[in-house]
């Protein structure tokens, strides 16, 4: 892919949701095409070609788009306020307590009830420059939504350019203090779903350590080794190999500590590869987690948009995040955004053909 592909933009309205109009948006360079919902801002399609130049959608979603109020496997949504769980739905803020929604048993879940990825987004901008085409969706999420505190004003900037990095760019800014934590919820199978499972695609986590989790799905406070657990990808793997050593799980769902030197830099998260049609996906991120589920408790029942029902181990989510719980935890890198603050984070999934 070069500098002299030609890059398409399109909005279609299709819907309407809580009185609100629903759009799609689709973006391309000529090779790989993004489809983008203002429900969720979800992304519905990433279409690239494998190494025979077949093209297909490699990220799953719904086969109707109406699907997409309910989301309950959160299929290629913003995931906030706060991505992954806080124990209890609670935490201590300048010495009071906080109460969030409780929505998964005793936790709180990716946001809530009615998080992120059940809102609609609006359209803040078109991306469609020599460099590359996306979208500016924004939403305003209101003091007390699912308990949290503050008025918080966010923006995702989705860009693809022509050499096939699609990156995520999210900024926020609040009137109160509140805890953050925003990620996209994607799905990959680098098959295209061709084939129903990803046993045999490679894995590669660039980390060396995870957060130990409890049997709530709770970080327990340890940041542990991944040498000689079948968590260790940090060097590349099958995936079929270990996902069977995890049976309380059925799969990997754990939160790596991304290697890096300094904070907030933009590093290598994960590489994933499908031998078969050629198809490489490389995650950059400035964040200091990356939550990596294999779809474990997918079950047939969810239609998905490539003409299958979508099954456990179907796909593996690469989420970019915060630590799960940081609000509880001190030692846990800060998720705080304070009023005058501005939260930045950047995410990259760079495709290609190997």
């Amino acid at each position: 892919m070069n500098s002299a592909n030609r890059f398409s933009w399109s909005a279609t309205p299709y819907d309407r949701h809580e009185g609100k109009d629903l759009y799609r948006y689709a973006f391309g360079n000529g090779q790989i095409g993004v489809e983008v919902i203002s429900l969720g801002a979800a992304i519905t399609a990433i279409v690239m070609p494998d190494r025979q130049g077949r093209r297909g959608n490699i990220v799953a979603a719904y086969a109707s788009e109406d699907s997409y109020g309910q989301n309950p496997l959160y299929l290629g949504s913003v995931i906030g306020r706060y991505a992954n769980r806080i124990g209890g739905g609670r935490f201590q803020l300048d010495g009071r307590r906080v109460q969030l929604s409780v929505n998964d048993g005793a936790n709180h879940l990716h946001g809530g009830f009615n998080g992120f990825h059940r809102q609609v987004w609006g359209l803040r901008s078109k991306i469609c420059t020599y460099e590359g085409a996306g979208v500016v969706l924004e939403y305003s999420s209101r003091d007390g939504e699912e308990g949290y505190p503050g008025n918080l004003s966010v923006q995702v900037t989705y860009l693809l350019d022509a050499d096939g990095r699609f990156s995520i760019e999210y900024r926020a800014v609040t009137d109160k203090k509140t805890p953050v934590s925003l990620t996209n919820h994607s799905y990959f199978n680098l098959t295209a779903f061709e084939v129903p499972v990803i046993d045999d695609h490679f894995l590669t986590i660039h980390a060396t350590r995870y957060t130990e989790k409890n049997g709530s799905n709770l970080p327990s406070g340890r940041v542990l080794p991944v040498a000689g657990t079948p968590l260790d990808f940090s060097m590349s793997r099958r995936i079929g190999e270990t996902i069977g050593e995890l049976p309380e799980d059925r799969g990997l769902d754990h939160n790596y500590v991304i290697d890096r030197k300094q904070p907030r830099q933009l590093v290598p998260a994960a590489e994933l590869y499908d031998p078969v049609s050629g198809r490489l996906l490389r995650v950059s991120t400035d964040q200091p987690g990356i939550q990596v589920y294999t779809a474990n408790w997918w079950d047939g029942i969810v239609a998905g948009q490539q003409g299958l029902r979508y099954d456990r181990h179907g796909a593996v989510a690469l989420e970019t995040q915060a630590f799960p719980d940081s609000p509880n935890h001190p030692d846990f890198p800060d998720t705080l955004l304070v009023p005058g603050a501005v939260y930045t984070t950047k995410t990259i999934f760079e495709f290609s053909i190997a």
